[in-house]
């Protein structure tokens, strides 16, 4: 888990570098920096942990920093989200940084896919004014779960491989 941290906050980096919009690469690079954090402090308790007598507080330290980890992750997502709406830079062709690129890319298509769908479809009110949403607009997080799949192999070996890309690593 303390790895996919390290490999959430590269992908952020990436989208911040590339980001059109100042504040809102401050903000993701600000988010990233204390994912890293809790990253680090969440790999440091584990080895603590596993060297050491099982105990109640141990563990509650490790879920605790596990669920900060969470937390981070997401402020990251929903950051990296505003970035992606925002506009990207293009990256260079052939980088690890075009497909971060392009799945950012993805994401802001079926997010405004979805808009536009809904502002047509959707149901009105007796003033004509749009009722709230049924459905949820899609999220950056939720397409990355899609790409994630959770196999037996990616929980056994979640350190990348030399020459792995972000995105190979499934965020």
């Amino acid at each position: 888990i303390a790895s996919d941290g390290q490999v959430l906050v590269q992908f952020a980096r990436i989208v911040a570098k590339h980001c059109l919009d100042e504040r809102c690469s401050a903000e993701l690079l600000c988010a990233a920096e204390q994912t890293l954090t809790v990253s680090s402090q969440l790999g440091i308790v584990a080895r603590v942990k596993a060297v050491t007598a099982e105990s109640k507080s141990s563990a509650e330290l490790l879920v605790s920093n596990a669920q900060n980890l969470l937390r981070a992750a997401v402020h990251v997502l929903k950051a990296a989200e505003a970035a992606c709406i925002k506009g990207l830079r293009q990256p260079l062709p052939d980088s690890e940084e075009a497909e971060v690129a392009a799945f950012c890319a993805q994401w802001r298509k079926t997010l405004l896919r979805h808009r536009a769908r809904e502002s047509l479809t959707c149901a009105r009110d007796e003033l004509g004014l749009r009722k709230t949403r049924a459905r949820a607009e899609p999220t950056l997080t939720a397409l990355v779960q899609e790409q994630a799949p959770q196999t037996e192999s990616t929980r056994k070996h979640p350190k990348p491989v030399k020459g792995d890309t972000v995105m190979d690593r499934h965020l």
